[in-house]
């Protein structure tokens, strides 16, 4: 999962940039980069987050009225410097590309490029392979006489051929600012315009709330499969969107986007909300009865601001957020993760103390941080803690964009609910209905579609069977570790329960 952001309009875009990129800065956290154009592509991109990598000194340099940037969250390979995001190519014309999501069939897509157009992508990174082949239809056209068709052709057959969950926003020089998403849709990407006195200014972004910071407009989702082009003369043009059913990532909903993004028409904060109130119905067949409902910030305040209307208990903010931590799901190493929670929660015992707690986290993933959760709590008096997930049973890996690890790192994909609880410690834990979640998020309340694969395991995509086999080959090659083809417990619950491998 990336932030991605692209600018046009008739004054240097730079600022803007860098701004759209503050407001996605939840997106990734790993590394950062701009590509702007005027006369030649001028790029600036590091690791560390967005005020680290761009400096007064480095936007001075990234001068022209056109360009991109990206926030990257690494899901596959090394955070190097080199693997940040945006690229470029000389050639046709010159293009810089970013991207979101996460490309299945690099390998075969990878071999037909060089097999056919005598391309070597130089690096493993997905946007590569997605630039090269887009570059290499693009230069089959009348590059003397590119026309709008042309490049919209080149987008289809791209489509064809790549294969997974990506939104893409692309400079092609001289000629203007291209966005498109993969036929399903999975990823999210806006168009949004402002007004200047020197003309319109259009952008592309991940989420809207970039819109809000900077006074844009917002025009419409980038549907599945669409593509939208932005010439010179800043006149806009649509590709057709696919006739596929369209497979947004719920989670988004659930946890990666903010909270003041507007999605497919649907307020974040407002879904998480319903999520928690949906919830009520499971709380109370529990027969569990919590002196107050917390969350856990910042993702879970919504969903236990709507549980606790709904069961008719206080909601209090018990655990106080360091906001300078990062966000540990999109921390690489398990060991980061528990490190952050240790330092970025601390609980309010006053509050707390002596109290049976419902505490709503947004999902349960390997159940390690979950664990640490309840024992700060338990460790601040707490008489009874319930955890609670305002997400399904997370059973299966995302291959869309989102690091959810190995099934065999998947706590719920392996244990029960009674042995999860017992693993983190908790006096219950409840889960998110499945069914609930698809008829929260059904077409008939107006949302059109969206993938449910890391609680269901059917993949819209298709069959992912080989895919999966290769991720966990370069993981385990990753690790160093080659000789399990499986993670192995380290601890023991019970006797009947051991403890999922803490990655």
């Amino acid at each position: 999962m990336c932030g991605i952001v692209g600018f046009y309009g008739p004054d240097d875009v730079a600022h803007d940039i860098v701004f759209g990129l503050t407001a996605l800065q939840h997106r990734g956290q790993d590394a950062a980069g701009i590509a702007t154009f005027d006369d030649n592509f001028h790029l600036c991109k590091g690791n560390g987050l967005i005020a680290d990598v761009f400096k007064p000194k480095q936007l001075k340099k990234l001068k022209g009225n056109i360009g991109i940037g990206h926030a990257r969250y690494t899901t596959q390979g090394s955070n190097d410097a080199e693997l940040a995001q945006p690229f470029t190519t000389s050639y046709p014309f010159g293009l810089a590309m970013v991207h979101n999501g996460n490309v299945i069939n690099f390998r075969s897509a990878a071999k037909r490029l060089h097999e056919k157009y005598h391309v070597l992508p130089k690096t493993s990174n997905d946007l590569e392979l997605i630039m090269y082949t887009f570059a290499s239809e693009l230069r089959l056209k009348n590059l003397d006489n590119l026309s709008v068709i042309d490049i919209f052709d080149a987008v289809e057959t791209t489509q064809e051929l790549v294969k997974g969950a990506y939104a893409t926003i692309t400079i092609i020089a001289g000629h203007g600012l291209l966005a498109f998403n993969d036929p399903l849709g999975i990823r999210p990407l806006v168009l949004g315009r402002r007004e200047t006195e020197n003309g319109p200014i259009y952008a592309f972004a991940s989420e809207s709330t970039c819109f809000d910071y900077l006074g844009f407009e917002f025009i419409k989702n980038v549907g599945p499969g669409q593509a939208v082009f932005i010439d010179k003369n800043y006149k806009v043009h649509y590709k057709n969107p696919y006739s596929l059913p369209k497979a947004f990532c719920v989670f988004e909903h659930i946890y990666f986007a903010r909270e003041d993004s507007t999605i497919h028409g649907r307020l974040v904060a407002r879904e998480r909300v319903r999520l928690g109130k949906i919830l009520a119905r499971k709380v109370i067949e529990s027969g569990i009865q919590p002196d107050m409902v917390i969350d856990v910030p910042s993702s879970g305040y919504f969903a236990a601001s709507g549980l606790a209307e709904a069961i008719g208990v206080p909601y209090r903010r018990a655990l106080v957020k360091n906001n300078h931590m990062g966000r540990s799901f999109i921390v690489s190493s398990q060991a980061g993760r528990e490190d952050i929670v240790k330092k970025k929660l601390n609980p309010i015992r006053e509050f707390v103390e002596g109290k049976k707690i419902a505490v709503v986290d947004d999902s349960i993933v390997r159940g390690t941080t979950s664990r640490r959760i309840v024992r700060i709590l338990r460790e601040a008096g707490a008489k009874e803690v319930y955890f609670i997930s305002s997400a399904p049973p997370i059973v299966s890996p995302c291959i869309y964009g989102i690091d959810m690890a190995m099934s065999t790192e998947l706590i719920a994909a392996n244990y029960t609910e009674e042995e999860i609880c017992r693993y983190i410690e908790a006096d219950k834990v409840i889960y998110q209905s499945i069914d609930d979640l698809k008829e929260l998020f059904s077409e008939e309340r107006g949302n059109g579609g969206n993938c449910f694969a890391c609680f269901t395991g059917q993949y819209p995509t298709g069959d992912v069977t080989k895919y999966l086999r290769h991720i966990q080959e370069e993981r385990q090659s990753h690790r160093g570790d080659k000789k399990n083809s499986s993670a192995e417990p380290v601890a023991s619950v019970s006797a009947k329960a051991p403890a999922p491998t803490e990655h």
